[in-house]
């Protein structure tokens, strides 16, 4: 078994941006040549989140009114009586999501249904520049 550590960087607008990485993963996938095993993706950080969608535009406008349904903009949150930054439902919608997803691959290629992507959603109120780590265990 051979665990191997990589990162991916990504350059994100913020304000839920929805940010396909299947091809950019896959790459990473080929480069280490593993055939079987895991993938875990995890980005640092408390206001972006990762998980699997259909990457298709009615899709992404569709999960961008739930989070605002769910987790308004404009609703109070605690968080900015403590540090006054605007991105309190940044927080929370990155806590639901999750920071990290991990996929199987089997035979060089990630085992995912045929129209699942792997994406990452950054929720914070500004650009920024993500670092993910990316992390194979496999043979």
């Amino acid at each position: 078994m051979t665990i191997v550590n990589d990162s991916l960087s990504i350059e994100t607008r913020g304000d839920g941006d929805m940010i396909d990485l299947t091809d950019r993963l896959a790459l990473l996938l080929h480069k280490h040549k593993l055939k079987t095993g895991n993938m875990l993706v995890f980005v640092p950080g408390s206001t972006a989140g990762l998980t699997t969608i259909e990457y298709e535009p009615g899709l992404k406008k569709d999960f961008t009114l739930l989070m605002d349904r769910l987790i308004p903009r404009n609703a109070r949150y605690f968080h900015e009586e403590t540090w006054n930054d605007g991105n309190g439902h940044s927080h929370v919608r990155a806590s639901l999501l999750g920071p990290s997803t991990t996929i199987p691959f089997g035979h060089g290629k990630f085992l995912l249904g045929t129209w699942q992507q792997i994406v990452l959603i950054d929720y914070d109120t500004r650009p920024r520049f993500r670092e993910l780590v990316v992390q194979f265990i496999g043979e």
